[in-house]
């Protein structure tokens, strides 16, 4: 019906200007496409992960694809995209993220004193009745920037919380939020998260709380099942909105969907799973490549992270390094800093080759992006890909193992005749450097975008960007949301400042400045018990910067920021 009516509007104003029926305008003007049918021809087809076809067309109406081959007949009143030179692939899906879900607004807890070992269900982050339906956004921000990379469809699941609620299905484009839905209540989704203040606070008690969970809605359920089959004599269950929210886990019905970055976290979800018996899937994993047996052993499907720690050349370096050293014995701190350096290269490379090795194990993956920037997801893609994931593989990942995973396999996942027209267009193969995506289909509506142009970076020795003021700052780490004020003085080439960091109300001297075009990077000491490197690289955008900060092998996390006025 919603898109009948956009149609009918469409052409009647098509009449009133007096231009052909078949014209139509890109979905970023504020006008309606007058036609619902589509033709992308002379394009080489991505099927599915090893199927292609070669000078093919893809014939879309009313939101579906009706045809697909290489000989397929053009309606005289469809809208032709000419693909000469490009490739069409599925659109991609994202196995577990935030796309589309509003943030939820900080609420006054008042005073938890009295309540912190019997908090409100709320208050202690479990709210399994909830949906990430309830929560959609179709101008989310990250809508757009993750449907400019190819994304056509998510999981997405609600914010904050050991239990926020149950993930939906979306597609990346819509009248409205509700246009968005494809399928909902498909997982609960759940974290090892503490309420912060009271309980449960601790993983401990986030564990023990979800057996205690489980076991009370088990108890409840077995209850109201003998209750409907035969209430005589039996008093009447008492409703309680939270056990039962869970009734569906308890019967298997519904998957459980952790978000488990860590080692650690898989282990506990693992260990959960096994005592417990519910259906599982894991998500936003970064550190796993060491319980690929353990989750192999489970039978799970995963989604790994995308968020990756910036990648190093550490080789380079050092064998730059042993050439200077060759005429001289290293000293036992060069030895020392050395072996450092390589440790820190191994770990870091454990991420970038973590997806290979799921892959060569036979463990079904797909990919998150639960906290991976969209200006970040193409660069770790290719580096993942270079570090011995195949394009097949990668490709399967975001669009056929997704799509079995969350079964959605009878609507997308590959380009055929009848599923939806979920599709993304780019300019070259999309696992090249320099692919551009130049269109996007989602439930059949196309979405233009520019090639990018190329910036020419600064060099390091060039004037590059005035950073000289006050940067207020925050960062999300897995120990907690951090912030702290930057202060950076001098001229481009010869900064000195200082920066200040609520983990421990300390302030320390910047070194090692250094400015590249629009970004600045530069290191510092921080005493945490005992004394580390923290890297922190800004990209600055006028007044506002995005960025990471990095700890060595402990990886890299997102921050943000602004300079106060008159700085």
């Amino acid at each position: 019906m919603r898109k009948r009516d956009s149609l009918f509007r469409s052409v009647i104003l098509t009449l009133l200007i007096g231009l052909v029926p078949f014209i139509g305008w890109s979905q970023d003007s504020d006008l309606k496409p007058v036609t619902n049918k589509y033709a992308i021809k002379n394009a080489t087809i991505v099927q599915a992960p090893g199927k292609t076809i070669q000078n093919g067309t893809i014939l879309i109406e009313n939101g579906i694809i009706k045809a697909v081959g290489s000989s397929v007949t053009i309606p005289a009143d469809a809208w032709v995209v000419d693909a000469d030179s490009m490739f069409v692939y599925a659109g991609f899906i994202s196995g577990l993220s935030n796309i589309g879900v509003k943030k939820p607004e900080d609420k006054d807890g008042g005073d938890d004193r009295k309540l912190t070992g019997t908090p409100t269900d709320e208050r202690a982050g479990i709210t399994p009745g909830n949906s990430a339906r309830e929560m959609l956004n179709v101008s989310d921000k990250s809508v757009d920037d993750f449907r400019k990379l190819g994304f056509t469809a998510s999981h997405s699941v609600p914010h904050n919380g050991m239990l926020p609620g149950t993930g939906t299905i979306i597609i990346l484009g819509g009248d409205n939020d509700q246009d968005m839905v494809v399928k909902d209540q498909v997982t609960m989704y759940s974290q090892f998260s503490g309420a912060g203040g009271v309980y449960p606070n601790t993983v401990i008690g986030v564990m023990a709380k979800y057996r205690d969970l489980y076991r009370k809605a088990s108890q409840a359920s077995d209850y109201q099942n003998k209750y409907n089959a035969s209430p005589n004599g039996m008093e009447r269950p008492a409703p309680n909105a939270t056990l039962e929210a869970l009734y569906p886990i308890v019967s298997k019905q519904m998957t459980v969907a952790f978000k488990a970055e860590g080692i650690k976290d898989v282990m506990r979800a693992i260990v959960l799973q096994r005592d417990l018996g519910f259906k599982m899937m894991l998500g936003e994993v970064k550190q796993g490549w060491d319980a690929i047996p353990a989750i192999k052993a489970t039978g799970a499907p995963v989604f790994l992270s995308l968020d990756l720690p910036e990648w190093k050349e550490q080789e380079k370096k050092e064998d730059k390094d042993d050439e200077e050293k060759e005429e001289k014995e290293p000293t036992e701190s060069e030895l020392e800093e050395k072996a450092l350096q390589e440790r820190q290269y191994a770990m870091i490379k454990n991420y970038y080759t973590q997806a290979g090795k799921f892959s060569s194990n036979g463990v079904k993956f797909g990919f998150s992006t639960m906290e991976v920037k969209s200006k970040d997801f193409r660069t770790n893609l290719l580096k993942v890909i270079e570090n011995g994931l195949s394009e097949d593989k990668a490709l399967a990942a975001l669009t056929t193992e997704p799509a079995s995973i969350l079964g959605l396999s009878s609507l997308m996942g590959t380009i055929e005749t009848g599923k939806m027209a979920n599709l993304v267009v780019s300019d070259t193969a999309y696992f090249t450097k320099d692919a551009n995506v130049r269109y996007v289909f989602v439930d059949g509506i196309k979405y233009d975008f520019e090639a990018k142009k190329k910036k020419k970076k600064k060099s390091s020795d060039g004037e590059g960007v005035d950073a000289a003021g006050v940067w207020n700052y925050t960062t999300e780490t897995p120990q907690g949301n951090g912030s702290g004020v930057i202060t950076l003085k001098g001229t481009p080439g010869d900064y000195s400042g200082t920066i200040s960091v609520s983990f421990n109300g300390s302030t320390n001297e910047i070194e090692n400045v250094e400015v590249d075009g629009n970004n600045v990077s530069f290191s510092f000491k921080l005493n945490m018990g005992e004394e580390i490197t923290v890297d922190i690289s800004m990209d600055i955008d006028g007044d506002t910067f995005e960025g990471t900060l990095s700890v060595a092998a402990f990886g890299s996390f997102p921050m943000e920021g602004s300079k106060e006025p008159n700085n």
